[in-house]
């Protein structure tokens, strides 16, 4: 601990250079004065060599314990002081004073020639001056008269002598006398310049001198004057402020030892306590400036002796406790003038320690810090409440200064010791081979600490006068750090194991320092609301919410980056591997496994919250993807023809030229007007983006479970989260399912109408049917379907072979219902028909691949149900043709009909498929009753 040695004086500075040996010595000759004055006995001489006990003075106690004093005070008697806190020994003195006169002599270091003159001196005024009492006399200007040079071991000595007294009484009598001096005073003038000229030559002295006449007239006439116009023989030379106080604090000095193994204190306390009252008359001291003065001199001595003497800071605090109630009951400006400046130098020296309290104290001390705390809080108690204007205009319950104090002290020290722990941390992370553990994550556990150390060894102390000072502290601490952790995330723009690390650690120290402000607060009256308004949340669980979501959206930019680039360089190309899917459908999947894993692996208290965020966006790009894997494939619609224009069959035309097919076929392309986007795709490309879109499917669902493993060993995870039946890809997942079968759906329509196009279209059952049958059709329908077989994984498989299958049905109606004018059928014909259909439905059935046979049988339905009408007779359709449109028109004129609309479906309760088998009838009646009913042509 820091020793403070030059407090300055609270009392002034006097004006005149009076060194303390002067004071002191000047401060003796009145002690010496008024005892004798006051001690009942004549006042004799007695030289040195004869000297025994002076019986005119107290005896001296020698027990320690008979001192009621010291015992109010709490000073301990003499011992053998170890260090604070350890048990103390008693000690003997080997030699005591014979009185409490000797004592004082001793204690104030006057020489027993120096202590012999005074009372040869004292003896020889009272001996020319019988009758009147010391008070009366001006002991300076009495001396100066009693003692020539010849009474001083040398000329030097006498010089020094003369010119301490004079300066005694400019001091006492022109620069601080008790009542004003008026300006035009001649008698003050005059001892003006007696003092100048003395400065440069000593004065005569003698009885008879003329300037010693000179000099009396003077300082009488000044010490004698009338105190508020009331005559008194007491004389005024030593009673004026502040030299009555540095003399009277010159006497209260030598209550104590000067070395340490003899306890703080005098033995014989209470005697030379009350000895030095006796000086009261001729210094002008009451009892308040008495507790003023020696509180001072008591916190003076603890400072100067270098903060060890416990006991005096004590004494000086329950002193100070009496001059708090002195303050109260007087109104003299001098008193108050004083005071304020003793307590602003006490508040000053106690408030370097309480603003630092962590650096000034500690456990071996922590007894001193509850004094010093005690001491500048009724310091400032005192300066507020009877010096502050501000205070007397608030209500009292308004203004608690002890609360106040202690709340800046708290503050204040705590952040000077963040501060100082700060800078520790950085230095000794400097010096430290560690440099993986962040500075702010370090800084965290030291701040723990600290707090812990607060609340144990300080807060209990503090917690007398302020109720909640470990909460005070603790929202200190919290805003120091929250401070440097805003300043650190200020520059934080990603996720990083350093940034985890920080907030984490803040996090933790933020619940720590919570649970301390509520245990502090229990007993409150708000329960500590107002401690933890003080303390905004770190938020450190948002802040990494927040930067896992930057890093989410991070990856997830990049993965849609990467998609976009790679999907379109994708070739989709089935020899890439040996599943027969997209090298982009397996690298996507690895990217999000890999997502994943990062994910899981970050050291984050919320993976559960915040996964939702992440799926959702990997779901939305593996949606992307299925949509993207689509694109440009066309649709079923794209590659069906338009039905062509209604036209009626030619009985005798040679229809079934070859000659006529081209003509035929380039008309009816025309019509079949396809809209499809990428013609140059393969079957092979098809089959590759169905097994892409399956395989991505299929590994999803081992994604589910891998995602809900995770969750379910990780600590923050919530204990239902494995039981949740919800898909994590939702909508990836029905876009693959969609995908798969528009994918099936477009690539079997394309193959049928498109790529088989010259085998079914163009020349199934051109001309004769016996000579354009379906063969052709099957046998390039079998190559596909063994395409499909050697390339689409065996789980979606069936999909494209049911689509295929449907297909090559509708182009099977299509041909016959509307096909054209080069196409005309009898009923001959239908044998050859179903023998045709019966061929491409078993070549089906072949490649069903597990498919069952029921399934085959409700895509054939359609054709089942169409083909009996090419058996029947002309007249029996014409007429069932003519009941349909009555029932569903109602009757009309005859010959006219209205022409039905294309259905959706083909079937024989449908008019329109009647009405197109009609127009493929190759016989008279069909032809007559299509050209009287419509007047339908023969050609396009």
């Amino acid at each position: 601990m820091t020793v403070a040695t030059d407090l300055p004086s609270p009392f002034g500075q006097l004006g005149v250079f009076l060194s303390d040996a002067e004071l002191r010595q000047t401060a003796y000759e009145i002690f010496v004065a008024a005892c004798r004055a006051n001690g009942g006995k004549p006042l004799t001489y007695t030289p040195q060599s004869d000297r025994t006990v002076d019986r005119s003075l107290p005896p001296s106690i020698t027990s320690a314990a008979t001192s009621k004093m010291k015992k109010a005070f709490g000073i301990r008697s003499p011992t053998k002081k170890g260090s604070l806190g350890q048990e103390s020994i008693p000690v003997k003195s080997s030699k005591k004073p014979a009185s409490v006169g000797e004592l004082m002599r001793v204690q104030m270091g006057i020489s027993e020639q120096l202590d012999a003159r005074i009372r040869r001196g004292l003896l020889r005024i009272a001996a020319g001056n019988l009758g009147k009492r010391m008070e009366s006399m001006v002991l300076p200007l009495e001396f100066l008269q009693q003692f020539k040079a010849s009474d001083f071991p040398d000329q030097q000595e006498y010089k020094d002598w003369q010119a301490r007294n004079l300066k005694v009484l400019e001091a006492g009598l022109l620069l601080h006398p008790l009542l004003p001096l008026d300006k035009s005073d001649s008698a003050s003038q005059k001892l003006h310049q007696i003092m100048h000229g003395a400065s440069d030559r000593p004065i005569e002295t003698g009885k008879n001198s003329e300037s010693m006449q000179i000099l009396r007239s003077a300082v009488t006439s000044l010490a004698y004057r009338l105190l508020d116009g009331i005559g008194s023989d007491t004389c005024h030379w030593a009673d004026g402020f502040p030299l009555n106080l540095h003399l009277y604090q010159m006497l209260l000095e030598a209550c104590f030892n000067n070395s340490s193994e003899e306890g703080s204190t005098v033995d014989e306390f209470d005697e030379v306590l009350e000895l030095i009252k006796k000086t009261w008359a001729i210094l002008g001291i009451n009892q308040m400036f008495h507790n003023l003065c020696f509180t001072w001199t008591l916190f003076l001595r603890f400072v100067t002796t270098g903060e060890v003497e416990i006991d005096l800071l004590i004494a000086a605090d329950t002193q100070l406790t009496e001059v708090a109630s002195d303050a109260k009951a007087t109104q003299d400006p001098t008193y108050s003038k004083i005071l304020s400046s003793t307590l602003s130098y006490i508040m000053d020296w106690t408030e370097k320690k309480l603003f630092a309290y962590h650096d000034m104290f500690n456990s071996s001390n922590i007894e001193l810090m509850e004094t010093v705390v005690s001491f500048g809080v009724t310091a400032a108690k005192i300066l507020v409440e009877d010096f502050s204007t501000e205070y007397h205009r608030k209500r009292r319950e308004e203004t608690d200064v002890a609360h106040s104090r202690i709340d800046a002290y708290i503050r204040s020290s705590l952040r000077a010791a963040f501060a100082q722990k700060m800078k520790q941390t950085a230095s000794s992370k400097l010096s430290s081979e560690d440099q993986s553990t962040p500075l702010l994550s370090i800084l965290a556990q030291e701040i723990e600490e600290l707090a812990s150390k607060e609340k144990e060894l300080f807060s209990p102390i503090l917690k007398r006068w302020h109720p909640l000072a470990a909460g005070v502290a603790v929202t200190t601490l919290h805003s120091c750090y929250g401070t440097e952790l805003k300043q650190f995330l200020s520059g934080v723009k990603e996720l990083t194991p350093d940034v985890l690390q920080v907030l984490r650690a803040a996090d933790k120290l933020e619940k720590d320092l919570l649970d301390i402000v509520v245990e502090d607060s229990v007993d409150s009256d708000d329960g500590g609301k107002s401690l933890i308004r003080e303390m905004p949340p770190y938020e450190a669980e948002s802040a990494i919410a927040d930067l896992v979501r930057a890093w989410i959206k991070s990856r997830l930019d990049q993965l849609k980056e990467w998609l976009d680039r790679t999907l379109q360089q994708e070739a989709w190309n089935p020899r890439a591997n040996k599943d027969n899917c997209s090298p982009s459908s397996v690298e996507i999947l690895r990217m999000v496994d890999e997502t994943l894993d990062k994910y899981f692996d970050l050291p984050i208290p919320m993976h559960a919250v915040l996964l939702p965020d992440l799926l959702k966006g990997l779901d939305r790009s593996l949606q992307h993807y299925a949509s993207e894997a689509q694109s440009g494939c066309g649709a079923r619609n794209d590659f069906m023809p338009a039905l062509p224009e209604l036209t009626r069959c030619t009985v005798s035309s040679k229809l079934r030229k070859k000659k006529d097919k081209p003509q035929n076929s380039t008309k009816r392309r025309s019509q079949v007007g396809l809209t499809i986007g990428d013609c140059s795709l393969g079957l092979s490309q098809f089959c590759v983006r169905i097994n892409s879109l399956y395989h991505i499917h299929k590994m999803l669902e081992n994604l589910e479970k891998k995602i809900k493993s995770c969750l379910k060993n990780l600590e923050s995870a919530q204990a239902d989260v494995s039981n949740d039946t919800q898909s994590s890809f939702e909508l990836s997942l029905a876009a693959c399912q969609e995908g798969i079968l528009q994918l099936c759906e477009t690539t079997a329509y394309r193959m049928i109408f498109h790529d088989l196009d010259h085998v079914l279209w163009n020349s199934l059952y051109v001309g004769e049917a016996a000579s354009s049958r379906i063969d052709p059709f099957l046998k390039e329908l079998d190559l596909i379907l063994e395409v499909v077989s050697n390339t689409v994984h065996m789980r979606v498989r069936h999909q494209l072979i049911t689509e295929l299958m449907k297909a090559s049905f509708d182009g099977l109606l299509l041909v016959l219902l509307a096909g054209g004018p080069s196409r005309g059928f009898s009923c001959q014909d239908c044998q050859i028909i179903e023998e045709d259909f019966k061929s491409l439905r078993e070549l089906c059935l072949a490649d069903r691949d597990g498919l069952p046979e029921e399934l085959f049988d409700e895509a054939a339905a359609e054709v089942n149900k169409v083909l009996p009408l090419f058996r029947t007779d002309t007249e029996t359709l014409v007429e069932k043709f003519k009941h349909m449109i009555a029932e569903t028109y109602g009757p009309a004129p005859k010959p006219k009909y209205p022409i039905p609309p294309n259905p959706g479906n083909w079937g024989p309760t449908e008019p329109s498929t009647i009405l197109h088998v009609l127009c493929h009838r190759n016989d008279v009646a069909a032809t007559k009753f299509l050209k009287r009913t419509y007047n339908f042509p023969k050609k396009l």
